[in-house]
């Protein structure tokens, strides 16, 4: 009786190691440099929370342009993001490509999430105003999670001009329970880990939700999504629009969520954007 009873117990246990190490990204170190991309480059590392330090490229233009800071994904890196990086640096801008911690030459921490995303985000302007020669405009751009924490960390400052969003999920509730539906966990154990998983991060669902972020900015705002989206549904691209009353969404035919070359190809329009906000 005694070990029938342990079982559930044993695997509710196995269920959050699980969980724990599903919070862990893929680390993929970068292999190609600005260089690559025909970019004059500084590295940096940016100090940020618990001293951990974030490796960052610096591509500069001229002090008098503005600066697009830019963030990956979940389980991706700086390097991933230098081709859409090269499309603003053509078209005149300074660039801050990062990366978040946990994820390719950053240093590590106990797990990596939303909320320190945007940490990490916010340690990148405030180094970027003390340190970098632009024209004190910030433009934030992150791709996937990144975005979801480009939107939370300008829903906190006053001092963004513009913001773009990559394929953005719209609450992370959303997100999860998409995920662990390929699992077929019952609904009570579901809402445990989703409640579990908001006491590891220290933020409510609802405070963080791009959805949410996005109804506190008044700056213009890009929601760029792709149709064929498999990760994050293009419904999720049209909630978040549904809360942005100061731009609007691109959607991207064909497209899926790892799609970057394919919003590469599309970079006139999201310089188009920047032109019709006075930014370039």
């Amino acid at each position: 009786m005694f070990y029938i009873l342990l079982i559930p117990i044993v695997i509710f246990l196995l269920i959050l190691i699980l969980l724990h190490i599903g919070f862990i990204p893929p680390r993929i170190i970068e292999t190609k440099t600005p260089y690559d991309f025909a970019m004059m480059s500084e590295e940096l590392l940016i100090t940020t929370e618990k001293n951990k330090k974030l490796f960052s490229w610096f591509i500069p233009t001229k002090g008098s342009a503005p600066l697009i800071i830019i963030m990956h994904g979940w389980g991706s890196n700086a390097e991933h993001m230098l081709p859409i990086a090269a499309t603003f640096h053509q078209a005149g801008l300074n660039a801050l490509v990062m990366d978040s911690r946990c994820h390719g030459k950053s240093d590590g921490d106990t797990y990596s999430a939303l909320p320190r995303f945007a940490e990490d985000i916010i340690h990148a302007i405030d180094y970027a105003r003390e340190n970098l020669s632009f024209n004190g405009q910030i433009i934030l751009l992150g791709h996937s999670v990144g975005a979801g924490a480009s939107l939370f960390a300008a829903s906190k400052r006053s001092d963004i001009s513009a913001l773009i969003s990559l394929s953005a999920f719209g609450h992370p509730q959303w997100l999860m329970t998409r995920y662990f539906e390929k699992f077929k966990l019952p609904q009570f154990m579901v809402k445990f880990l989703l409640s579990y998983i908001q006491w590891i991060i220290g933020h409510r669902f609802n405070d963080i939700a791009p959805v949410t972020s996005i109804s506190k900015l008044t700056i213009p705002t890009l929601v760029v999504h792709g149709t064929h989206d498999k990760t994050v549904p293009i419904e999720d691209a049209h909630l978040i629009q549904a809360n942005n009353s100061n731009g609007y969404l691109l959607t991207i035919e064909d497209a899926d969520h790892e799609s970057i070359d394919k919003l590469e190809t599309h970079g006139q329009l999201l310089i188009d954007f920047l032109q019709k906000e006075n930014l370039l």
